[in-house]
């Protein structure tokens, strides 16, 4: 997962807005920040670096910058490494003008494209997929850039959620299938685009829609224009684990709050229902004396849970604030670390005491494994684990940091052996009817494949290798 912003103005400057906007979505990535703009001399110009947004980027600098169309990218690599020729966004300017593009997603066709694509000359610069996008922008030089875009987007595959600048202004685009979520928001004269709406608040501005999928959209001095790409599919796939973990609670995506998706997840998990289960017999999560959370993405359905079963919620784990979050970091001996200096509870609070312990997902274990392990130092009674979401037992190829089996807790370990490795007397899941049921959106219009191994029909390789000559032939 990343972020993406951008925004247009007739008449205000808005590269410092970039700054501001990508803040709001620093949760979506803290590898890298970038913004890009055009200057007078229809050339572009791009400031990015590493780390978070105030360490990559000078404020100051962005407030000078006289642009009134400008995107910007937060970065966590899911496609190519954790380097700086792979920050975003990836700029060129090429025959028809210059043309930025920041990407949230994960092209799946990318390796059938980069090889075409060298074969017929290209030299990449970076291992991040999006740069096949550029690319094939530069090999149609007698496409006006918008002709050019809408008709490579159509060849690639996969997940993108895309904010471009061209000379002809502002693009907003996403996939198909709608996987990432990508929306509009307004705020007088200026349109900002965003991978969630929470980056409009802090700007002023107000939530319009979200960019349907399937959706070319160009903001300019005309106002908006839509176009769609001729790709049919039956139905959307947005991400589900959006709403379970990546997103923001205070974003609305597909129609639907963030919060309440996750608040109505902690309440099913409180009812029991149907999702996968292990006991101890010698200590029942009935006796628990309060319910706590891993903060923060834990804390909305524990607040659910809570509710439900009638018991007190305590913030007995906390956060240290100036620690992100370990689940994006780049390796598994920073995600340990991470944790330590990250959360750590309190031992007033635990010692002789039963606590049911709510948090978001499982995804490789190390998270709820040492939290655990350090609440057992505080002299707990018992330690009931519960999960707002079903077991991740299938890698992610759209955008989240799961390419293999091997990285999953679930793929390969039981319940019960997972709640063993972690040293938690019990251990439940949401079920996946009741998370979608929790989220209000069908079933067929959600990506659940990491949970359920449902993936969507991808094209095969051999039609992927020809998507070059359909667009230069």
């Amino acid at each position: 997962m990343c972020g993406v912003f951008g925004a247009y103005s007739g008449k205000d400057y808005v590269a410092e807005e970039i700054y501001l906007g990508l803040s709001a979505l620093q949760h979506r990535g803290q590898e890298s920040a970038g913004v890009a703009w055009i200057n007078g001399d229809r050339r572009i110009n791009v400031i990015k670096g590493m780390g978070l947004v105030h360490d990559a980027l000078n404020q100051s600098r962005l407030a000078e910058v006289r642009a009134r169309t400008a995107i910007g990218h937060v970065r966590y690599s899911t496609a190519g490494g954790s380097h700086e020729q792979n920050a975003q966004p990836i700029c060129a300017n090429y025959a028809q003008g210059p043309v930025a593009i920041a990407h949230n997603g994960n092209l799946t066709n990318f390796l059938e494209l980069r090889e075409a694509l060298e074969n017929r000359g290209a030299i990449f610069q970076s291992t991040s997929d999006t740069e096949a996008i550029l690319q094939l922008l530069a090999h149609q030089p007698r496409r006006r850039p918008l002709e050019a875009l809408r008709r490579a987007l159509c060849e690639v595959r996969g997940a993108f959620s895309l904010v471009v600048l061209m000379e002809e202004g502002l693009v907003a685009a996403r996939d198909p299938w709608g996987f990432r979520p990508l929306s509009l928001g307004r705020r007088g004269e200026n349109y900002y685009v965003a991978s969630e709406s929470c980056a409009f608040n802090l700007l002023g501005a107000s939530f319009v829609r979200d960019i349907e999928p399937g959706e070319v959209l160009l903001i300019n001095e005309r106002g908006l224009q839509s176009y769609r790409m001729p790709t049919e599919v039956e139905h959307g796939r947005l991400c589900s684990f959006e709403y379970v973990y990546l997103a923001r609670p205070d974003s609305v995506i597909g129609g639907r709050s963030v919060y309440k998706a996750r608040q109505e997840m902690g309440r099913r998990l409180a009812r029991g229902g149907s999702g996968e289960k292990f006991f101890l017999s010698s200590a029942p999560a009935s006796e628990a004396d309060f319910v706590a959370s891993m903060p923060d993405s834990g804390t909305t359905a524990a607040l659910g849970y809570a509710e439900e079963s009638r018991l007190p919620y305590e913030a007995a784990v906390v956060r240290n604030r100036y620690v992100g979050r370990t689940f994006i970091q780049p390796t598994q001996r920073v995600r340990e670390l991470g944790v330590r200096i990250k959360l750590n509870p309190c031992p007033e609070l635990f010692r002789d005491r039963s606590a049911i312990l709510v948090d978001d997902s499982i995804v490789r274990g190390t998270t709820a494994g040492l939290v655990v392990s350090m609440i057992r130092e505080c002299g707990t009674k018992a330690i009931h684990l519960r999960i707002s979401s079903p077991p991740v037992r299938y890698p992610c190829f759209y955008g989240i940091d799961t390419p293999s089996k091997g990285d999953l807790a679930a793929a390969s370990h039981s319940v019960e052996e997972i709640a063993g490795s972690i040293g938690a007397d019990s251990l439940c899941y949401l079920s996946c009817q009741d998370m979608i049921e929790s989220i209000g959106i069908p079933g067929d219009g959600l990506c659940t494949a990491c949970f359920d191994g449902k993936y969507m029909k991808e094209p095969d390789r051999a039609e992927s290798r020809d998507a070059c000559e359909r667009i230069f032939g």
